[in-house]
């Protein structure tokens, strides 16, 4: 990993392990490195720095979160690209494969954008994650029905938006080894790699970076 000259940047340390994971998995080349910017305020403020460059990167690639407006997102990504006067060619809407922008001097910074959990859906990291629960489980149907119970009798705590997370981490509570982080769920087999939204992310970052 020495001289690496491409980076990915991530909001947080799930995403770190699932992504490390989901690259063993499918054999990924080691040619970039994966950073935690510990939250997506951190990440977007300090892109525009990153932007200007030392000549040392060559390929920022960003994973984050739709949350609850996903083209609301994509405009907050695609200011910063338009504000630092590298990219005449940005799309409107970000593509469903995900995004890489080329600069339109060869010297600056190839980027590329993917918005958890399909550039497409409002959602996270954890929606992602949900697609890669098999399809034929069983506990996801009972674990659906218990937050849609208590969501119901408002007895849950966590907010509307973090329904997700309450799911996948309530699946991943009832599996053999209870409490595993997403991305050594990866790695258990619990959550599997085959979804074709996972291969469509593995195809993004070895367009990016391979």
């Amino acid at each position: 990993m020495d001289n690496i000259t491409q980076t990915l940047l991530v909001e947080g340390n799930d995403d770190f392990h699932l992504i490390c994971n989901i690259c063993a998995a499918f054999d990924v080349s080691e040619t970039f490195k994966i950073e935690d910017c510990k939250g997506v305020t951190n990440l977007l403020n300090g892109l525009p720095v990153r932007l200007k460059g030392s000549g040392e990167i060559k390929t920022i690639g960003i994973v984050m979160d739709a949350d609850i407006d996903i083209q609301a997102r994509w405009m907050q990504m695609r200011q910063i690209l338009i504000n630092s006067n590298l990219y005449s060619s940005i799309p409107d809407d970000c593509p469903q494969g995900g995004a890489i922008i080329i600069p339109d001097n060869v010297d600056d910074i190839k980027v590329g954008v993917w918005i958890m959990p399909n550039n497409n859906n409002n959602g996270m990291l954890e929606d992602f994650a949900a697609f890669l629960i098999p399809d034929d489980d069983k506990l996801l149907p009972e674990v659906e029905n218990v937050l849609d119970s208590i969501e119901a009798r408002g007895l849950n705590k966590y907010k509307p938006i973090h329904h997700s997370k309450a799911k996948i981490h309530t699946w991943l509570a009832w599996q053999e080894d209870p409490g595993t982080p997403m991305g050594s769920a990866v790695t258990k087999k619990y959550l599997t790699t085959t979804p074709p939204i996972c291969q469509a992310f593995v195809n993004w970052l070895n367009a990016l970076y391979n």
